[in-house]
């Protein structure tokens, strides 16, 4: 049974396990280019900024953009090295418009010399007002954001750890104006250089393919509905139609509520996957990428222990079944007591992980990495299961969800 789980997985779930999902070419003779502000939710970011900020501001775009740090109490200076970062990048540029720089709401912006593309740019370091009972940080950040953003054809919520290609922006536009989609999403390349991370960081994108399948997701007809956080571009009309940030304003795992919020609202979705938009957030060691699922796995499984017990039974049946049948198996015939049960033990074993090695490979390769790497997956998956579990022993201790100094308050909601 668990091997035909996996033949349906490869042939009949999406094509979750393919890569080649990604944005759709920009029309060859592109009309005037839509209004875009990007909102960064940046809390205690100032590390990562400087690899990551000037990368945005720095795109040629040839339509009116802005940018806005939204500092979300942070204590490490993050809203100066946000405006240290704008003056340094347009001291470095020439031959473009002026970058203006403002601080709060109300501020006039001082002049400063130019930068690339056709039309004036602004960034606009905003501080976030105390959150509100009942409100996720980021998500009251992201809407804080857009109370400072004012009017634009779309909104781009972005992280603030992830850095963009040139000409990237321009694509995302093009491509969301032309496809008319009010929202269009592409899941960040995560960085994948140390041990830990080329273990467990591809694996991490194919299990999120595999819950959300993309195709599903950009299909209008199909109830799939999900974003990839790091880069979501978002027709602010369907979002204030749909009732706001406030619809989800208790949303932990904000990137999937945006998208179903959304889509349930009658929105025309994308989402896929890229090389252009990267993440240069690092995980040195295996304890910060279980921290990291740790702090979030309970939550998405709505703070049930029933559903995380049969997750993580239902990753124990699919992923490590199969190899444990085919070791058994063969073990058996190995040993000169070759039975029919030996055979049909090593033979079922070794097709549902030849199968799931077939579906995990194309990751692996997206990440440039060896596809000999791609019998590994049922280690993987029981580091995830246990990582699972142990979310929800944190939550049940009253030690879930922290987060850079900030204690994620469970939400029923």
């Amino acid at each position: 049974m668990a091997a035909l789980a996996w033949l349906y997985l490869l042939a009949l779930h999406g094509g979750f396990w393919r890569t080649s999902h990604q944005l759709p070419p920009a029309p060859a003779a592109p009309g005037p280019m839509p209004s875009v502000i990007a909102v960064i939710p940046a809390r205690n970011e100032a590390a990562v900024l400087p690899a990551c900020l000037p990368t945005l501001l720095s795109q040629d775009y040839p339509g009116r953009f802005s940018v806005i740090v939204v500092d979300d109490d942070s204590t490490d200076g993050t809203a100066k090295v946000a405006a240290e970062l704008a003056e340094a990048v347009q001291a470095s540029a020439s031959g473009g418009p002026e970058l203006l720089l403002a601080r709060g709401d109300t501020v006039s912006p001082g002049v400063t010399p130019d930068l690339v593309g056709p039309y004036p740019r602004q960034l606009t370091v905003v501080a976030a007002r105390p959150a509100p009972a009942g409100w996720a940080g980021k998500v009251w950040a992201m809407s804080e954001g857009v109370r400072a953003a004012g009017d634009a054809d779309y909104l781009l919520f972005t992280d603030a750890d992830i850095a963009y290609a040139p000409g990237t922006l321009t694509r995302l536009a093009s491509a969301a104006a032309s496809g008319r989609y009010d929202l269009l999403s592409q899941m960040a390349l995560l960085r994948a250089s140390t041990p830990a991370e080329k273990l467990l960081i591809p694996a991490f994108v194919y299990f999120f393919a595999q819950l959300y399948p993309f195709r599903r997701v950009s299909q209008p007809r199909s109830r799939t509905a999900a974003a990839a956080g790091g880069c979501m571009l978002v027709r602010p009309r369907l979002l204030a139609e749909a009732g706001g940030l406030e619809r989800m304003r208790s949303a932990r795992i904000d990137d999937v509520a945006l998208g179903r919020l959304l889509k349930r609202a009658g929105g025309r979705c994308w989402l896929g996957l890229t090389h252009d938009v990267l993440s240069v957030r690092s995980y040195e060691r295996l304890g910060e990428i279980w921290d990291m699922v740790a702090r979030s796995a309970y939550t998405q499984l709505g703070y049930s222990l029933p559903a995380t017990v049969g997750c993580v039974v239902a990753l124990a049946w699919l992923y490590l079944l199969a190899p444990a049948a085919a070791v058994a198996g063969l073990a058996v015939l190995a040993a000169g007591a070759g039975t029919a049960t030996a055979v049909w033990l090593a033979a079922a074993g070794l097709a549902g992980w030849l199968l799931m090695s077939l579906t995990y490979a194309p990751i692996l390769r997206f990440y440039r990495l060896s596809s000999l790497r791609a019998p590994s997956l049922p280690l993987v998956a029981g580091l995830y299961a246990a990582m699972t579990a142990d979310s929800a022993r944190r939550h049940l201790a009253g030690r879930g969800g922290a987060w850079k100094g900030r204690v994620i308050e469970r939400s029923d909601a």
